[in-house]
């Protein structure tokens, strides 16, 4: 797996000096791949760091492995408030990362109930739980550019209107929303990155960036001998999810908590994805690619792309991994999984 690269934040806020107490931050969600990426950043700033993780028929661990060590992990489910506050209670953490949902776009779509708990309720399950059991706390909550969904400027930034297109961009919109509410109302430090897509070798195998690195290895190796896709005109602002969670981390250390835009500001079609995975493993991606209407959405984004001069400017946040060096990087890792 393709190692992180190394975000140095400012010194004053990053690992505890001598005689301070050791930051304690809780993460949920900490088995996804934002998860993982987040807990490497703080374990190696000195914090503390408490993985909030469902109870499963089995471990999904993968992509925390290398971490259980030094991970304090505990059971609870931002279906069940009673959980999600004996977690807070207990651990009075600094910091509350909420990156927990029912993250897949089409699923959403089958199964729009359970992603308006998760995505949505979930959000002020766990914002109840720190209002009740430890205001000093502070959180953040993981918005999303699909809540911007049929935009109405482009590019997007903290200013643009909200037009989902999906029951998980409605249900983001939610969460966003009474992030702001608790923060107005009950004067909690509580924050929502926005965050534009940002990928990895730790990406889902049904997210389309992933589906096509993995495709690529399982040609490469003569596993599969073409690649199912949908809308390939669809524009995204990709990005690195190690350089994203990053961001997290600096939305917390300001002193006054802010909303902020997270993404590249460049946009790339999933041909243009195409082009480069398939290239960089030297074959021709017009062979391989099929496009089928079964994973064209029902409402489609077509456009997306960051403004994030904002985050920029007070936060001193850029992205580090260039597009080219995103999808190469996934091509790599899946290659060797799929040896």
């Amino acid at each position: 797996m393709s190692a992180q690269k190394n975000h140095s934040g400012p010194k004053r806020n990053g690992a505890p000096q001598a005689g301070q107490p050791r930051r304690t931050a809780v993460i949920t969600g900490v088995t996804g791949q934002d998860g993982s990426y987040l807990a490497e950043l703080l374990l190696a700033k000195g914090y503390e760091v408490v993985g909030v993780v469902r109870r499963t028929s089995h471990d999904s661990y993968e992509r925390i492995g290398h971490l259980l060590d030094r991970l304090h992990i505990v059971p609870a489910d931002l279906l069940d408030q009673h959980s999600l506050t004996a977690v807070v209670r207990d651990a009075k953490p600094h910091e509350v990362y909420n990156l927990a949902a029912q993250s897949f776009v089409p699923t959403s779509w089958t199964q729009p109930v359970l992603t308006g708990e998760f995505t949505a309720l979930g959000v002020v399950r766990l914002l109840e739980a720190i209002r009740l059991a430890h205001p000093e706390a502070r959180f953040y909550q993981a918005s999303s550019s699909e809540m911007f969904g049929k935009a109405t400027q482009t590019p997007q930034r903290e200013s643009t209107p909200f037009y989902p297109r999906s029951p998980y961009g409605v249900a983001k919109v939610y969460g966003h929303w009474i992030t702001v509410n608790y923060r107005e109302s009950y004067g909690l430090y509580a924050v929502s990155g926005i965050l534009f897509n940002h990928e990895s070798p730790r990406r889902g195998l049904e997210f389309v960036t992933r589906k096509v690195s993995h495709g690529v290895a399982r040609i490469v190796r003569g596993r599969m001998t073409e690649l199912r896709l949908g809308n390939l005109d669809a524009r995204r602002d990709w990005g690195f999810a190690g350089d994203y969670v990053d961001a997290m981390w600096r939305m917390l250390q300001r002193p006054e908590p802010v909303d902020y835009v997270i993404g590249t500001g460049e946009m790339h079609t999933v041909r243009e994805l195409c082009e480069i995975a398939f290239g960089h493993a030297g074959l021709d991606w017009k062979q391989y690619v099929r496009v089928d209407p079964a994973f064209v959405r029902p409402a489609e984004v077509d456009l997306l792309q960051a403004d994030a001069g904002k985050a920029r400017q007070e936060l001193g946040w850029r992205p580090t991994t260039s597009f080219a060096e995103l999808v190469t990087m996934m091509v790599d890792a899946d290659l060797e999984r799929v040896k």
